[in-house]
């Protein structure tokens, strides 16, 4: 028997072995997020109702079987990603728009800016043309968009829409009665691109300013 055949060198080794394996295995978190990654790819080529959750273990690396522990069906998946990709992007809204000693119209300005760099150009667009296009036929899908995200977002406008109008920074009270105002231009611009963008380019900066002027629900600074 050699030194490395020893009883207590090769315990030693299989307790190394069993730990780097360990280490190896990817984590509760690490399969969930691969899962969604996953989730996002198979759904943004092939649609929701034709996305098939095989398709999405595959590509994840995980048996379906082990898909199912972590979402029980596909409108969980779907709704789970549809999270993922909102719920960063609402802290973030929410956190401008209780600034306490911020101007109604420069909040409002950050949140569309927020938009802008967070959403268009990015997968939270194809995320939500995704969902513009299936939410129709789904309506599970489009209810829990609009209870977990929507009205969120809807709310947060509101507030601040009341405290600016209240203070004299609105000119119109339209956005507290109608917050729905505020993302109809976005999403707009969303539904353009999708549809007609490739033969017929809209100059985003351009349509949101124009939108905003002709509604006249921002107040703008008085030039020095």
């Amino acid at each position: 028997m050699t030194q490395d055949d020893r009883p207590e060198n090769v315990a030693s080794r299989s307790e190394a072995d069993t730990a780097a394996t360990e280490r190896k295995r990817p984590s509760q978190d690490e399969r969930r997020a691969a899962i969604l990654a996953s989730a996002f790819e198979v759904f943004a080529d092939h649609g929701f109702a034709a996305a098939r959750l095989e398709d999405v273990a595959r590509k994840a690396g995980v048996a379906k079987g082990t898909l199912y522990l972590y979402f029980p069906d596909k409108e969980a998946l779907f709704e789970e990603l549809l999270l993922s990709f909102a719920n960063p992007l609402l802290s973030r809204i929410n956190a401008i728009a209780v600034l306490p000693d911020v101007p109604a119209p420069v909040i409002l300005e950050r949140i569309i800016a927020l938009f802008q760099k967070e959403i268009l150009g990015t997968e939270r667009e194809k995320m939500l043309q995704l969902l513009i296009s299936e939410g129709p036929r789904f309506p599970r899908i489009a209810e829990f968009h609009h209870r977990e995200v929507v009205s969120r977002g809807l709310s947060a406008i509101r507030a601040v829409a009341k405290r600016g109008f209240e203070r004299g920074e609105l000119s119109s009270d339209a956005l507290v009665k109608c917050p729905q105002l505020f993302f109809w231009p976005l999403l707009g611009v969303v539904i353009w691109r999708s549809l007609f963008g490739r033969f017929d380019p809209l100059d985003v900066a351009t349509a949101i300013d124009a939108h905003r002027d002709l509604l006249g629900l921002i107040k703008k600074e008085k030039p020095e």
